[in-house]
């Protein structure tokens, strides 16, 4: 029963993500995205990490794909603007390097699950929250106020780029 509900779970993160860079309407993509973010939550509930499983759901689900929405509304490109042809132009070849990793994967994948070969268990503690902050905090401490730098510029040039009349 685990395997199907992964093998669902993960081909649905696949399939949603795939959709999330192919889509032409931005708040399609945004839904798909928030799709696959759920897809994911459920992998780590999966992994019997169920700290790890409610953030993915909070923060990704709930705060960033808040803020790619509001950052859609806030822009609120016309049909024909330039700067959506441009993405458009791309879709394939997102699309491609989205899937290219996948098939070896699968590849590996199938045979493995119907020979009924099944991973190790995961280490004592994984997921919980002592271990998400251990890491968060030690290892990942730089990265991790990296991308909150990230988020913040890309939050102010969204904001640039909606004042400015085209």
């Amino acid at each position: 029963m685990e395997t199907i509900l992964f093998i669902v779970l993960a081909a649905t993160a696949v399939v949603s993500a795939a959709l999330a860079i192919s889509l032409r309407r931005a708040l399609s993509c945004a839904l798909a995205l928030g799709v696959s973010f759920v897809a994911v939550s459920g992998l780590f509930a999966l992994l019997h990490a169920p700290f790890v499983a409610v953030i993915q759901i909070l923060v990704y689900a709930g705060a960033i794909l808040v803020l790619v929405v509001f950052v859609i509304m806030l822009l609120n490109l016309p049909a024909g603007d330039p700067r959506l042809e441009r993405v458009t132009r791309l879709r394939a070849a997102l699309s491609a390097a989205v899937v290219a990793p996948i098939v070896p994967l699968v590849l590996v994948a199938v045979p493995a699950a119907a020979r009924g070969a099944s991973a190790e268990a995961p280490p004592e503690g994984f997921g919980g929250i002592g271990a998400v902050a251990r890491s968060l905090f030690t290892d990942y401490l730089y990265p991790f106020e990296i991308v909150s730098l990230l988020l913040l510029v890309a939050m102010v040039a969204a904001v640039v780029l909606a004042k400015r009349r085209i």
